[in-house]
């Protein structure tokens, strides 16, 4: 892991070191017709959670789980006809985890495969701005590989500014198509499947197939000098494959647990509502409200405020809160609580009533002359945030972010 990660960052300087100096000096009124470096963000993340009601033991047992992430993304950009600018957006992402309920796939073992696993997921994204004509499209491909799970992403977008410039209207629609790979409970296996073992080695399990296709209206609005609006909606429609193989469900009979069914389909509606409000020069007030509802049954609502206090020119801290409430699914009950006559069940905390806390704060700095005196790095940023939820659970997370220029 740490191998990788050097290895990374060592082939990101690389590029960092042939790309930052192509622009000339006087760059504010210069447009290269080249591709040529604008910027690129290098975050890293440690997650940790734990809590007692894990699914794959079926509702029951512990929760347990480190997240270590790095992600890299880099930003090039090229002039066209007519002073069309184009933006290449390039991103690697590389997690790696571990999770005490995913080793309960196979309790026989004292630690089998599924008890860690990494996650590789590039994607590009292109965009061509019409500055002019205060119009934006753009297209992007997106890919994530895990040892159960892969997915493949496509997205195009399209926003158009109104003639004064103060509002803009944003379309966008995104299309998912993913292979679950069908690794049952130990138990539940067939005697063929049982001798695959418990992962080592090549995945010879069956897969079957996950699409998701979304679609989203959103606009912003200048009101005027201190406050901004954004209104979002969105339409998320899902096939296939919904529930995943290794979460077991106990139930009142107290005989063999059984996998989680759930339906085919899903239907997602968000719909959001964000607002800026500056006061003055030092001080931004952020909030969110979201609403949720699908057909399993989930109406959700989301509240989020955040405050981005600027002590000096260069540096800012920014406390944030989200409070988050949900309905449960039609299909949950806890452990031993199903009937077996139930055609859709899952004990899946996710999917039960909760509500959740999230608060911490972000550290921001970008100094004139670069952090630690590294003109070409831009900004730097930390942030930590703790999680709560009413089921018990709780998680701490910490980021840590560098922009270079």
């Amino acid at each position: 892991m740490k191998r990788f990660c050097l290895s990374v960052a060592g082939m990101f300087l690389m590029l960092f070191g042939a790309f930052a100096q192509t622009t000339p000096k006087d760059s504010a009124a210069y447009k290269s017709r080249k591709l040529t470096f604008e910027e690129a963000n290098l975050v890293s993340s440690y997650y940790h959670q734990d809590g007692n009601n894990s699914a794959v033991t079926g509702g029951v047992g512990t929760e347990k789980l480190t997240d270590l992430s790095n992600a890299i993304d880099v930003k090039f950009v090229k002039y066209g006809k007519n002073d069309i600018k184009h933006s290449f957006d390039l991103e690697l992402g590389f997690d790696h985890y571990t999770s005490a309920s995913s080793d309960k796939v196979n309790p026989n073992t004292v630690s089998s495969a599924s008890h860690a696993d990494s996650r590789l997921f590039p994607s590009l994204n292109w965009s061509a701005e019409n500055a002019a004509k205060g119009r934006t499209i753009g297209a992007g491909a997106s890919f994530s590989s895990e040892y159960d799970y892969q997915s493949i992403g496509f997205n195009l977008s399209f926003s158009q500014k109104t003639k004064n410039r103060n509002g803009e209207f944003t379309a966008k629609v995104q299309a998912y198509m993913d292979q679950v790979s069908l690794i049952y409970p130990f138990e539940l296996r067939t005697p063929q499947q049982q001798q695959q073992g418990d992962g080592e080695g090549e995945n010879h399990y069956a897969s079957t197939a996950r699409n998701s296709y979304s679609g989203s209206l959103s606009y912003s609005q200048i009101v005027n000098q201190r406050l901004q609006l954004s209104l979002i909606a969105e339409y998320i429609h899902q096939q296939g494959y919904l529930g995943l193989p290794f979460h077991r469900v106990y139930f009142t009979t107290g005989t063999l647990p059984k996998v989680e069914a759930l339906p085919d389909t899903r239907t997602k509606i968000p719909i959001g509502i964000r607002a800026n409000y500056f006061i003055g020069d030092k001080v931004v007030l952020r909030s969110f409200y979201r609403y949720y509802h699908d057909d399993w049954g989930i109406t959700a609502h989301t509240v989020q405020l955040e405050t981005a206090i600027k002590f000096t020119p260069f540096f800012s801290v920014t406390p944030f809160y989200r409070y988050y409430t949900q309905s449960a699914v039609d299909y949950f009950a806890p452990y031993q609580a199903h009937l077996a006559s139930e055609q859709f069940y899952t004990s899946n905390y996710d999917l039960s009533k909760f509500n959740s806390n999230f608060y911490g704060a972000g550290f921001r700095m970008s100094p004139p002359k670069g952090v630690f005196g590294n003109k070409h790095i831009n900004m730097l940023e930390l942030r930590y945030g703790h999680y709560t939820k009413t089921t018990g659970m709780n998680a701490n997370i910490v980021s840590l972010n560098f922009k270079f220029k």
